[in-house]
């Protein structure tokens, strides 16, 4: 396993490889952070009985929402009866709150929060006003983690809550207890630092660095390669008990061209991904939903073809699993196998379950719909890659398509047409050249009938633009057209 680390440049890239092939790519822009474990000083703007919910100004711009469920008097409540309650009776309009963000901001959504504040420390979680104790599914030990539970019963208090990481079983008590104080003493800093302040970021979370570290604690063996010396330094720390190896990469070529990386950057944001085998899929994203088509490509296959069919399945299911890490693609995602029998169905469920389990978030396989469709969701906590590397193209605004020379034309005709029989006797439009040929026709001939028709006289100059598009310039005589005409 090897980690390659792009730090040196404003924007910060990790890729991770397994068997010297890429198994995810991480990349953050200015401007482009996740803003998920940030920590604000919130005003409810709205409170929504409706939707047992608020919506929270972050100073962000888009407003953040938060959920009853999420609202720290809510939880702290001992009522029997509070989830019947009305959000109104945990939350006023006007009210100032410590949120965190779980969740950023997509499409027209702003970003959701907590009010539930976690603290994270290097074993163990804390919250203020979490009420609980849990510990990390990762720790498969159940007695361990029966110890783990009653240790931080009694380490906290009522309204405090504990997650204990991974690594808390190889860490003493003492250690755990003083991470817990110095987790409290900076969430009394927090609060002393909101009081007096406005609407706005109180903690912000290095993303990146969490993010790695994250990585490396699922890493027990392999290469840590990096091209910044104070990076490095930062990461030795973690990497304590583990058979991790740290080198920097000080060569003139940035580091992801010298390990052959940026071509995956770029198969990351193609629409189309051939496979091995010679199939292929196509990846088509809205703000809510990915739509995932399996093709069969070029692969005939060398038997029957229900074996064909099966194979390019197999092998797709392979690959998509491996494609929504490395694009790091969340919320509902449906993939249009080929068509296959009920009994091949299920190896194809059996194979992306397998490999979804390889994946940090958390996935939900819902199956096959009555048409034939794969259903699946995928956390979103981020952005994905696209979405942070691309834009929308300002001739279709993301939609892919344009309207044709045709269309265009057709809207001038009708255009000029309604100015027919004016005072006017000429008529300057700018078009490109596709839509000018497509109005005047062949040897001039539509436009000669629609002057005729309309008793304007039209004159043409060019439209520079990439897509087919005119405007009409100017109405008036012929004179006055003829010298704009001549000035172009």
């Amino acid at each position: 396993m090897k980690l390659v680390v792009n730090s040196a440049t404003r924007e910060k890239r990790y890729a991770l490889l397994k068997n010297g092939k890429i198994d995810k790519l991480y990349i953050e822009q200015p401007g482009q952070q996740s803003l998920v474990g940030n920590i604000y000083l919130g005003t409810v703007e709205k409170v929504l009985p409706g939707m047992n919910a608020a919506f929270v100004d972050i100073g962000q711009g888009k407003n953040a929402f938060l959920h009853k469920d999420k609202i720290p008097s809510f939880v702290l409540s001992n009522d029997q009866a509070k989830a019947n309650r009305s959000v109104s009776s945990f939350l006023h309009q006007g009210e100032k709150l410590l949120v965190q963000v779980e969740k950023d901001a997509a499409g027209t959504k702003g970003p959701r929060v907590t009010g539930i504040i976690e603290l994270q420390g290097q074993h163990v979680v804390y919250m203020p006003n979490g009420k609980y104790v849990a510990v990390s599914r990762k720790l498969a030990d159940e007695a361990a983690r029966d110890r783990m539970r009653q240790f931080g019963t009694v380490m906290k208090t009522e309204e405090e809550g504990l997650i204990f990481r991974t690594s808390s079983i190889n860490a003493s008590e003492a250690t755990l207890i003083n991470e817990l104080e110095q987790l409290r003493t900076s969430y009394r800093q927090l609060l002393l630092q909101a009081s007096p302040k406005k609407t706005g970021l109180m903690h912000e979370k290095d993303y990146f660095f969490e993010q790695l570290a994250r990585e490396l604690e699922r890493m027990d063996a392999g290469e840590i390669i990096v091209d910044s010396l104070e990076f490095k330094k930062n990461l030795e720390p973690l990497l304590y008990n583990k058979e991790l190896k740290v080198s920097y990469y000080n060569g003139k070529e940035n580091i992801f061209s010298h390990y052959k990386l940026e071509h995956e950057v770029e198969k990351a944001l193609k629409r189309i991904v051939w496979l091995d085998n010679g199939a292929y899929l196509v990846f088509d994203m809205a703000e809510a939903l990915t739509i995932i088509d399996v093709n069969t490509g070029k692969f005939s296959g060398k038997h029957d073809l229900k074996d064909t069919v099966l194979a390019a399945n197999l092998l797709a299911a392979e690959e998509i699993a491996r494609q929504l890490r490395l694009r790091d693609i969340g919320g509902m995602v449906l993939i249009d196998f080929i068509d296959m029998q009920e009994e091949d169905r299920k190896k194809v469920v059996t194979v992306l379950a397998r490999e979804l389990a390889k994946d940090e978030r958390r996935t939900n396989l819902i199956g096959f719909t009555p048409l034939g469709i794969l259903q699946l969701t995928r956390k979103k906590t981020k952005i994905s890659i696209s979405e942070a590397l691309q834009e929308n193209c300002g001739t279709c605004n993301g939609t892919g398509k344009v309207l044709s020379p045709e269309t265009v034309a057709f809207r001038l005709e009708r255009e000029l047409w309604e100015n027919r029989n004016s005072d006017h006797e000429a008529v300057l439009v700018a078009a490109t050249s596709a839509v000018e040929e497509v109005f005047s026709g062949t040897n001039k001939e539509h436009k000669q009938r629609i002057e005729e028709a309309t008793g304007l006289k039209i004159f043409f100059v060019p439209l520079e633009t990439s897509r087919a598009a005119y405007e009409i310039r100017q109405f008036g005589s012929e004179v006055e057209v003829v010298r704009s005409y001549n000035g172009k």
